[in-house]
């Protein structure tokens, strides 16, 4: 027994007890988790163990997700029926379920999360697993070439990442804002101030989807639907300015 719990709380202690089998070689058999509960007298160890059950159970499950919130979040969430929109029902985070992104991005598409593209040569790449974004396409630009196109590229990349990056800081400001209300709200002989948080819930959605639509500008080609899509933007920022 005392080489089995040994052997059992290492396999646990580094993570390879879902797989684990019989210490001998020749035999496949795999220990139960009434075995390993009787063997074990740990209750730290034991309480490793399920979780690791846990999340080995939510790894099998394709319709099953861990939320993705980066501040750390252990809810599991179902993937089906979850379109834009739906929350963690414990952190509220909104993940998206099509990529690895930690969160929803709309009105940028999965694929505009993972397209870089080189602002020297404009060489398309996938920031994931650097491979070419088209492998079939064989035209890349020559750097020595179109030195000017790469200029104007690389402005319009600045451009772009600037804005992107000054909404998700203005939405950073929104949520510690709303933590700050939040905690006056709850000191006795304060007023409800339903109305402000509220206002700064709808700052936080807003600065999300102006950082998420820079993305998507700076991908679309589309001269005539982008003209809709701009002025669908300014109209947003304007209005989450004077908010």
């Amino acid at each position: 027994q005392p080489c089995w719990s040994e052997y059992l709380t290492t396999r646990i202690e580094q993570n390879m007890i879902v797989n684990c089998t019989c210490p001998i070689s020749e035999c496949r058999a795999q220990p139960t988790t009434a075995f390993i509960c009787s063997i074990v007298s740990s209750e730290e160890i034991i309480a490793k163990y399920e979780k690791a059950l846990l999340r080995g159970y939510v790894e099998c499950c394709s319709n099953l997700t861990w939320c993705t919130n980066p501040l750390g979040c252990d809810q599991i969430l179902l993937k089906d029926g979850l379109g834009y929109g739906a929350a963690c029902s414990k952190c509220s985070w909104i993940s998206c379920f099509n990529c690895n992104f930690p969160e929803a991005h709309y009105p940028a598409s999965c694929s505009h999360m993972s397209h870089m593209t080189c602002a020297k040569c404009n060489h398309g790449f996938c920031w994931r697993c650097l491979k070419p974004w088209r492998p079939t396409h064989k035209d890349y630009y020559n750097c020595s070439a179109m030195v000017s196109k790469a200029a104007w590229q690389e402005k319009r990349f600045q451009d772009y990442n600037e804005r992107c990056t000054f909404h998700h800081r203005a939405r950073e400001f929104a949520t510690s804002l709303r933590n700050r209300v939040s905690s006056i709200s709850e000191m006795p002989k304060i007023r409800t101030l339903t109305f402000v948080l509220d206002a700064c819930k709808a700052l936080e959605q807003a600065r999300k989807v102006l950082a998420y639509s820079c993305v998507y500008s700076y991908y679309n080609q589309d001269t005539e639907s982008m003209d809709v899509v701009e002025q669908q933007t300014e109209s947003l920022e304007l209005h989450t300015n004077a908010l």
